[in-house]
């Protein structure tokens, strides 16, 4: 078996000409241009890669993205200060802290201080917990964007099992709440570091989500046969870019797959500008 390679390029251009069009009709009825502000701590080069990727896909849809860089020696208290300022400035719709911080800064007081009107990436409490009872003000970027690339392939979600390895809030946790949910009708189980006999429960799935933080971490023995799988991770090993899913063997097993890159990554850009245009129309109303 080959498996069909499933284009998250081609999916999240769709998705963002349809941002566009409604930005454009959103900006046009209102006046007003969605904006959103991303603020950088430090000089990670892989963060650095991620926020201009995310400005440029913004102006590409007619939206507005302001970029707030900080320096590495930034305090706790400056961070948050300026996370204040953006919640109080209403041209500003949504607001994204960039991860992972420097070592000296804690991400969860400075994610909470964000507005839920304004959290754009979906991780404030109150939005984590209005996702849980199937009623969001945002979905996150990630498993929203992974959910549009099942239905867009016509991947069947109900009744199906799905496997998801890793259990992070920004993935894991969230991937496998949206899956149960009425309408995605899922059966899930989720799997991370201490599940004994990993490979026996991966290779019951109908939907295998690999988003683990280890490189090429599932192989096609843990995959039915027929599955598909859905690679989250994005690696750096020996200056090329892998996943969690070691492609090669795994698309001699699976049905459909996502490359890295190229496969959930544009997705989760595509989410967060329909988030940020989401949190505008909201708050204008």
């Amino acid at each position: 078996m080959t498996a069909r390679l499933i284009d998250g390029k081609q999916i999240s251009s769709a998705e963002r000409s349809t941002i566009a069009a409604e930005t454009a009709e959103f900006s046009g009825q209102t006046g007003i241009v969605p904006q959103l502000a991303a603020v950088l701590v430090g000089d990670d080069p892989a963060s650095q890669v991620y926020v201009r990727n995310k400005e440029r896909a913004c102006q590409k849809c007619g939206l507005k993205s302001t970029l707030h860089r900080l320096p590495q020696e930034t305090t706790q208290s400056e961070l948050q200060q300026l996370v204040k300022q953006l919640n109080d400035d209403p041209a500003v719709h949504g607001i994204l802290v960039q991860l992972p911080l420097p070592d000296q800064l804690d991400a969860i007081p400075v994610l909470d201080a964000i507005l839920p009107a304004k959290d754009v990436d979906g991780f404030h409490p109150e939005n984590v917990g209005l996702m849980l009872q199937g009623r969001p003000r945002f979905l996150p970027c990630t498993p929203h964007g992974i959910l549009r690339i099942l239905d867009h392939e016509r991947i069947e979600t109900s009744g199906a099992h799905a496997v998801i390895i890793g259990r992070s809030d920004i993935v894991g946790k969230p991937m496998g709440a949206m899956l149960i949910q009425r309408g995605a009708d899922a059966t899930v189980t989720t799997c991370h570091s201490r599940t004994k006999d990993i490979a026996t429960i991966t290779a019951q799935a109908d939907i295998l989500i690999a988003a683990v933080g280890i490189p090429e971490f599932v192989t096609s023995d843990m995959i039915r046969p027929g599955a598909v799988v859905i690679d989250v991770g994005i690696n750096r090993v020996n200056d090329r870019l892998v996943g969690d899913v070691h492609f090669e063997s795994a698309s001699g097993t699976a049905s459909a797959i996502t490359p890295v890159p190229g496969g959930v990554g544009p997705m989760t850009i595509a989410m967060l500008l329909r988030n940020t245009l989401t949190a505008a129309v909201q708050q204008t109303r």
